[in-house]
């Protein structure tokens, strides 16, 4: 079985220095390591031909040995490079040198849902609905091109600085499935195993069953659950007990850890993360706007989303000084 990170052991020296720092891969002179998984070392690296920082993804060398995993690889990532998306990693360049599988992403400066969390604790709601409504997207724009996430987690959602105080936040999401699919497909993984994260993974991705988009929204259910309170649903003493729970327990209601969130979100978690797919929202960005919704209900939430032609309820505010001799001209009264 995997274990909590749902990687394999595939040879890389976990928490040791892979002597790479300072050396040229593929036209790419390593800078430091940024991350390290069951099957991959992810390093922020130099561009030599284009002057530009990127983060610099190298599989584990026996992956390239597969002559399956490599077409694979080499098919999803064209597709994934392919996706022009503001919350997508933009890939820059997926290829195989002295054989080693690597991938060249753009490098986002800022810190990973993860740091976020511990150090800021469960989310405001509005700021809990930002970020979902960005990974949502995503997601969603994704599942367009067929491409299913399958490892949807805190870790591999980067949150950067936004654009202005109406977007505090820039989110992306990363990992989008490149490798995964093709795990599954040529034997790296077996009975008794999975690709994905023990608190975020779908049922029938434990049993083994096919899997499509709706996965990704069980997955999404379970960050955003812990956006907002703190832990994931189904957080146990043990990987078996976790997989029991992911298969078989319901989701808990939010004011166990959480007080003062309407009861209404409870049903919409209680949808999304439904353990058969069909009983769940079809896309990512509908649990979102559901879970809005739900929100908005309580003081202080998120506003509910509004579109062209959109009036509040209740008269009109008060035209500014400058204005009132306009508005008086115009004030017809019965």
């Amino acid at each position: 079985m995997a274990g909590r990170d749902g990687a394999r052991d595939t040879g890389l020296p976990a928490g040791r220095p892979s002597g790479l720092v300072g050396k040229e891969i593929a036209g790419y002179r390593v800078e430091a390591e940024i991350g390290r998984g069951g099957m991959a070392v992810v390093y922020r690296a130099r561009d030599l031909r284009l002057d530009r920082t990127v983060a610099l993804k190298l599989l584990a060398p026996e992956l390239a040995r597969n002559d399956t995993f490599r077409k694979r690889f080499a098919h999803e990532s064209r597709v994934a490079a392919s996706i022009d998306h503001p919350h997508i990693v933009p890939v820059f360049e997926a290829g195989e040198t002295e054989g080693v599988l690597y991938i060249a992403m753009r490098y986002v400066a800022g810190q990973d849902l993860v740091a976020l969390l511990a150090r800021e604790g469960p989310l405001p709601p509005p700021t809990a609905v930002r970020i979902a409504a960005q990974v949502a997207s995503a997601l969603d724009a994704a599942h367009a091109h067929d491409l299913v996430h399958r490892d949807v987690k805190p870790g591999n959602v980067l949150v950067a600085e936004g654009t202005d105080r109406d977007h505090p936040e820039h989110v992306y999401l990363t990992d989008f499935g490149l490798t995964k699919k093709s795990l599954s497909l040529t034997g790296f993984t077996t009975v008794g195993e999975f690709v994905g994260t023990l608190d975020y993974v779908a049922p029938e991705q434990i049993s083994g069953k096919p899997v499509d988009g709706r996965c990704d929204v069980y997955g999404l259910a379970c960050v955003v659950f812990e956006t907002l309170a703190g832990v994931p649903p189904f957080r146990r003493e043990t990987d078996w007990a976790v997989l029991w729970a992911q298969q078989y327990d319901p989701p808990p209601p939010l004011a166990e850890h959480r007080p003062g969130l309407p009861e209404a979100v409870d049903a919409v978690f209680a949808r999304a993360l439904a353990k058969t797919p069909e009983e769940r929202y079809g896309t990512c960005l509908e649990f979102v706007a559901e879970l809005r919704a739900a929100l908005a209900r309580a003081p202080g939430g998120p506003a509910p989303a509004t579109g062209p032609g959109h009036r509040s309820p209740g008269p009109p505010r008060e035209p500014p000084g400058w204005a009132r001799p306009v508005f008086r001209r115009l004030d017809v009264r019965p």
